[in-house]
């Protein structure tokens, strides 16, 4: 198990947490909730002593081994074999067959265990971290967002995975199902506070927002009830004959407990602007063919055609061209056969997986906003930044200081 104690982390201007205390008992897994932006994956750092807090401690048992997954992969092998073995705490006595389950539950190929780890995708990479450490010898697992690169298959094999994990475990992700299939217990940063409870993120979720509504209606009657004796107060302090309840009066209100009204939390709020469309069809693709390497067809004679107000789901095991068929259908590819064609009136936005990483880590937010489209008016890019939970001081931070989900 480990122990936090009255552990505080500050950003600038800005109070992650304050003084949050609690601990990991044995067995437990732990799912990590809040808004992003509010310090779940600062909280790992600290516990594996990346970053130091400002005050508290993080109380580890000796020899008590802790397994943290990084999103930058840091690989010394040759191979994603190799790779993946690295995990094994005694190489000599465990078996070949263990790091081949783990891949191969993780959506590897036999095919894949021979290729250099540098030549991965991004996802990929970061699907052979979760490899190595899953394989490794550990006490507690902190796995920061790990299905974010996995298909539907291998988030499962990862759920039964975790299900199957006798040590402890804390894990971040917004996939809500996955954590409360896996989570016996839900740690919330609410509020630069924590609260820990046995149960779901619904039970979670619902508890927070009962206590808030039950302080709000003490705070207005405890308003109330100071604004009646003020008003006694100042109406009889001049009655000799009424002098004991003025003091009793005076005495209360001096120890009554001044109950601040709760900051209200902000969600995010925009909504995507449609243009004018009058056609039958935003887009079509004809037989439409794509590889990036002639032996291995990756799309191929693939037609398809997308009606006006359709809204179609991609869907299929990593690798078999999903993200390339956005691709060919945005314009950022074009095909080697076939054809894609829309009206000449239809805009199309395209959001990629890996947008973040070419930001520019020395703008600022409002900066890096302008970049993306020049056009814009300074008081449009505030106000699009305020919707995406980016307001005053906060339009001002670093892209390089952000983190993932802000990022997104």
């Amino acid at each position: 198990m480990i122990a936090i104690e009255n552990l505080s982390k500050r950003f600038a201007q800005q109070v992650l947490f304050e003084k949050i205390s609690f601990k990991v008992n044995p067995g437990e897994r732990v799912g990590i909730v809040g808004k992003n932006g509010h310090g779940k994956s600062t909280l790992f750092r600290l516990i594996v002593g990346l970053e130091q807090p400002d005050e508290g401690r993080v109380i580890i048992p000796k020899n008590y081994r802790l397994g943290y997954l990084e999103q930058e992969p840091d690989f010394k092998s040759s191979t994603v074999l190799e790779e993946a073995s690295r995990g094994l705490h005694n190489p000599e006595k465990d078996q070949l067959w263990r790091v081949e389950k783990v891949l191969l539950g993780l959506g590897f190929t036999f095919e894949d265990f021979d290729k250099r780890p540098g030549e991965l995708s991004g996802g990929y990479q970061v699907r052979l971290s979760l490899a190595r450490l899953l394989i490794g010898d550990y006490d507690m697992l902190l796995l920061d967002e790990p299905n974010n690169y996995l298909d539907i298959t291998s988030i499962r094999w990862l759920e039964k995975f975790l299900l199957g994990w006798r040590g402890e475990l804390m894990i971040i992700t917004h996939d809500r199902r996955f954590m409360d299939r896996v989570a016996t217990h839900i740690l919330g940063l609410h509020r630069q506070k924590v609260r820990k409870i046995e149960g779901n993120t619904e039970k979670y979720y619902n508890q927070i927002a009962l206590e808030e509504e039950v302080y709000e209606k003490t705070r207005l009657n405890d308003e109330r009830k100071r604004k009646e004796m003020e008003i006694f107060i100042n109406r009889f302090r001049a009655k000799a004959r009424l002098a004991g309840l003025v003091q009793s009066r005076l005495k209360y209100l001096e120890k009554m407990e001044k109950r601040e009204k709760l900051e209200k939390i902000k969600n995010m709020e925009f909504s995507f602007q449609e243009k004018p469309f009058h056609h039958k069809y935003a887009l079509s693709l004809d037989g439409v063919s794509f590889a990036y390497t002639a032996e291995k067809p990756l799309i191929k004679n693939f037609s398809l055609h997308i009606g006006a107000r359709d809204r179609v789901m991609v869907i299929g095991p990593n690798g078999r061209g999903k993200t390339t068929l956005l691709k060919l259908m945005s314009g950022v590819l074009q095909p080697q056969s076939g054809e894609v064609s829309r009206p000449k009136s239809v805009a199309i936005g395209y959001y990629e997986q890996s947008y973040a990483e070419e930001m520019n880590n020395e703008n600022n937010v409002l900066e890096e906003l302008a970049a993306a489209n020049p056009q814009l008016e300074p008081a449009r890019i505030r106000q699009i930044a305020g919707a995406l939970m980016f307001e005053g001081d906060e339009a001002l931070k670093p892209v390089k200081i952000l983190s993932g989900g802000e990022k997104s």
